[in-house]
């Protein structure tokens, strides 16, 4: 892992990542790196999705990159970073450890964290969500085939797209805006997301899940999704004035100066 130097680092109050997908193929752990190696921050969490173990029972995959991410989450634990794993779907077979503590590791099933402007946010996976978001069970398993085959594509086409020189591109991404029953669910997703963090008392959510990175406001509600780390590479930061923004980080190459905020809210 590329160490750019503490004083290079982007120094900032929390990080949010999710859907990270380690040991799946699709995961972007070289991004993932070099965002960690370009970051000092004092609370790191990892909303859900870290560890594809789904992907590791059908076929074990397990590249030294993907050990590089675990060793380095675990040296910033060590180094004095606060580290809120909250396990999702994919890796839930950890959610019995939640309530552990190891040394600055904390694992739980969701937290409530307060910005340094003072504002109340549940964080949570989502995954719990998906009772909500009422779609029948005949298109959930069309729109996973679907996902899972554009998934597929994408890697033979980004294969073509690294012998020619050029950046990733994702299928996934392009077609979701584009697909009338993929907008409706976000939606759904969204503004249930908003009425859990309602439900609870609190000024907003920050969760993963659908690996569709957004902030909006819904009914007096902050939603913030973080995205993922295999199509979007993008993750969602808290400056130390409390302002939250999201980070697109697609380049490794020019990652020590390349910080893309594509939305910001206060």
């Amino acid at each position: 892992m590329r160490n750019t130097g503490a004083e290079n680092r982007i120094r900032l109050r929390s990080v949010f990542i999710s859907d990270v997908h380690l040991g799946s193929r699709d995961c972007r752990a070289a991004e993932l790196l070099s965002f960690l190696d370009s970051i000092e921050v004092d609370n790191l969490f990892l909303v859900g999705d870290i560890i594809d173990l789904w992907s590791l029972r059908r076929t074990f995959y397990w590249p030294r990159e993907h050990g590089d991410v675990v060793r380095a989450i675990l040296a910033r634990a060590r180094a004095g970073t606060r580290v809120i794993y909250i396990p999702g779907n994919h890796d839930e077979d950890m959610r019995p450890l939640c309530g552990s503590v190891f040394g600055n590791l904390q694992i739980r099933r969701d937290c409530v964290h307060v910005t340094a402007a003072g504002r109340e946010l549940l964080v949570t996976h989502g995954d719990e969500l998906d009772a909500a978001v009422k779609f029948s069970p005949w298109l959930a398993r069309l729109g996973g085939g679907a996902y899972a085959l554009a998934m597929w594509l994408n890697r033979g086409v980004n294969a073509c797209r690294r012998a020619l020189g050029l950046p990733f591109w994702s299928l996934a991404n392009y077609l979701k805006p584009r697909l009338g029953n993929a907008v409706r669910y976000v939606d759904a997703f969204e503004r249930a997301a908003a009425g859990l963090a309602a439900q609870r008392g609190l000024q907003g959510v920050i969760c993963g899940h659908i690996h569709r990175a957004g902030m909006r406001e819904i009914d007096g509600i902050s939603y913030c999704n973080d995205g993922d780390w295999v199509e979007s590479c993008t993750a969602l930061v808290e400056e130390k004035s409390g302002q939250l923004s999201l980070c697109s980080w697609t380049q490794p190459e020019q990652a020590s100066s390349h910080k893309e905020v594509i939305e910001v809210a206060a």
